[in-house]
């Protein structure tokens, strides 16, 4: 099996199905380590729509999947910030495929995109137990910074030269 990553429309039916479990996956961790339980579906409806992806669109963004034997396993976007920073975000892998070089592949793809949308540094936050996530971005070169949002459940900030 291999790996290929290409572009895709943030509202395709594979973009929307990989949203779907990403954003489930990390709230429902969100809510079990704070509050006990999982997400309600009603909220998880209401986020998913409330967030489409639009913002990951040429020319300001881009979103990637990647597929895994031709199927889609995961995804990462590109928001650019300002003239020189890109925003990476929806970093995901789904479950059964972690562990096989994509993530790594995935983040570097996007890195790409990055650079090709003119930016020079890419940014991200997280949170503090999604420690999978940390763990790849500083083993691939990025460094936790100070924060650039105020996002409510970022706790992590890291960024990246692009050469």
């Amino acid at each position: 099996m291999t790996w290929t990553v290409t572009p895709e429309p943030y509202d395709s039916p594979a973009s929307a199905a990989l949203w779907r479990e990403y954003y489930t996956e990390v709230s429902d961790r969100w809510y079990l380590l704070h509050e006990g339980r999982r997400t309600d579906p009603d909220e998880l409806e209401r986020e998913i729509a409330a967030q489409p992806g639009a913002d990951l669109a040429p020319p300001h963004g881009q979103l990637l999947v990647a597929r895994y034997g031709g199927e889609p396993a995961g995804t990462a976007g590109v928001r650019l910030l300002d003239g020189s920073a890109a925003e990476l975000t929806r970093v995901f892998l789904r479950e059964p495929l972690r562990g096989r070089g994509g993530a790594a592949l995935l983040v570097r793809a996007a890195e790409d995109a990055a650079r090709a949308l003119g930016a020079t540094r890419m940014v991200l936050d997280t949170r503090g137990d999604l420690v999978e996530a940390r763990a790849l971005y500083a083993r691939l070169g990025y460094t936790e910074t100070e924060p650039y949002n105020d996002d409510p459940y970022a706790e992590h900030w890291f960024r990246k030269q692009l050469a």
